[in-house]
């Protein structure tokens, strides 16, 4: 009898080797089983990272344990057994087989993503830094790496830390970033630092378009007052009128007119920058009035500010006084010239149009003329202005070999020899990316040659940098 009532007194408790949730609960009843397993799994989970040690309280990432529920299952698993069975077992001192219960429970992610991102992410992960203009040169100085917290590898982490009772210690890893590529706006301010190092005292436009992402660079900088002004300068168009000369010819004509002596026409007009093979092919549109043809091409395809008034031969006459938006500006005046006239972006977007278009049949010009132009007749334009080699100005700025299809100009006075106007509009093929650079330059009394073609190939080295770091 008094083994009867020590067993009876025993079987009210958890058997032997019992476990829930992997917490030892033999011998002790349900309540006092209950905070055991309570204390356990409201211990906070250390963490380590990037040298510091966090501690997370689990409530903060929603995990609860359901512990009624292991409760009830530990209950039926202690009373489920034969009385006497287990009497006999209690009087010869023969251990039970142990039972454990699983741990019940839950945790919301969600919270757990959110705790991460704003305790460790933002407190001890380390961005990477850029690449940098360096000032005064033509180069970009390396970005230094970063540091990020593999963030979904530690959520598995913390929740295995969390559903166990005595591995509660996470060491978690992280990636290395590499070093972005330099900001757009990096590579503005160098081209700008450029710019007012060379000791350029006129007007300076330049136009930048990244052929893959469409970012651009705009600007304009007047350095004889030392001041930057609003872009869409009028400048002098000079020799790069002759791409739109090309272009509507072959509006109006097709490529089927590409005879070889028209071909040749063309070659010699953009190839040598020669006058005269311009004039026919303005003629071939219409005798008298050929160039405004070619102005209101460019008006179709959105160019305001481009235009041609009159033939190159000396002593032809003003077909019209044409006003522009650029050129009725008052607030900065390069002199341009009443004959031909653009602005750094008119003549780069006609570019991309004909880059677009021989690339893959798109853009502005197919949209406008779909019956006249196609992708054949703009990979035949591209194909004449890479024959455009003077090994100056634009091109001086990038490796030998790389493919640059463009248009140079610039205007000599004739008694004095004095040059005013230069000019660059190119396509530029690089290994890790092709954008359009046009460049305008003016100044009232002498643009030096030998300091402003520098300053061309200079900003062109900086813009080849900029797309193909950190190659160089």
């Amino acid at each position: 009898m008094i083994q009867l009532v020590g067993y009876s007194r025993q079987r009210s408790n958890y058997p032997l080797g019992m476990t829930i949730a992997g917490v030892t609960v033999s011998g002790v009843d349900p309540q006092t089983a209950s905070e055991r397993v309570l204390q356990v799994y409201s211990k906070p989970v250390e963490i380590h990272y990037s040298g510091a040690v966090i501690h997370i309280d689990p409530t903060l990432t929603g995990f609860e344990i359901d512990i009624e529920s292991m409760l009830a299952a530990a209950d039926l698993a202690r009373t489920s057994g034969s009385f006497w069975g287990g009497f006999w077992d209690y009087l010869w001192n023969r251990d039970p087989a142990p039972v454990a219960t699983p741990l019940h429970s839950s945790i919301i992610r969600k919270r757990l993503q959110d705790y991460l991102q704003a305790e460790i992410v933002t407190r001890y992960d380390r961005p990477a830094t850029p690449a940098m203009a360096i000032p005064g040169s033509v180069n970009f100085s390396p970005g230094e790496p970063g540091q990020e917290l593999d963030i979904d590898r530690a959520i598995v982490l913390i929740e295995d830390a969390l559903q166990s009772p005595t591995q509660r210690i996470v060491s978690l890893s992280y990636q290395t970033t590499k070093p972005p590529h330099p900001t757009i706006q990096n590579l503005q301010i160098l081209m700008q630092q450029t710019v007012n190092l060379s000791g350029f005292d006129g007007i300076i436009g330049i136009y930048l378009l990244d052929l893959q992402t469409a970012q651009g660079i705009h600007f304009a900088l007047n350095n004889g007052q030392n001041v930057s002004v609003q872009p869409d300068i009028a400048f002098t168009a000079s020799s790069t009128i002759k791409i739109p000369i090309m272009v509507s010819y072959l509006i109006k004509q097709g490529s089927s007119s590409l005879d070889e002596q028209i071909s040749a026409l063309i070659l010699d007009m953009v190839r040598k920058s020669e006058n005269p093979p311009a004039d026919v092919l303005m003629r071939h549109l219409d005798e008298l009035m050929g160039p405004l043809i070619v102005t209101e091409d460019m008006k179709a395809i959105g160019l305001e500010n481009t235009f041609i008034a009159g033939y190159f031969e000396p002593g032809s006459p003003l077909l019209a006084n044409i006003n522009t938006p650029a050129n009725q500006r008052s607030d900065i005046n390069t002199d341009p010239d009443a004959y031909n006239q653009t602005t750094p972006s008119d003549i780069g977007m006609l570019l991309e149009d004909i880059y677009q278009c021989a690339q893959d049949g798109g853009g502005t010009l197919v949209a406008v003329f779909p019956s006249q132009i196609n992708q054949q007749i703009c990979k035949e334009m591209i194909a004449v202005l890479v024959k455009d080699k003077i090994g100056v100005l634009i091109e001086a700025g990038v490796p030998e070999g790389t493919q640059v299809a463009h248009k140079h100009g610039w205007v000599t006075d004739a008694p004095t020899g004095v040059i005013k106007n230069i000019s660059d509009a190119a396509i530029v093929y690089t290994p890790a990316g092709n954008y359009v650079l046009t460049i305008f330059a003016y100044h009232p009394e002498q643009a030096l040659w030998e300091s402003v073609s520098g300053l061309f190939a200079q900003l062109s080295q900086v813009v080849y940098n900029y797309f193909n770091f950190p190659s160089q």
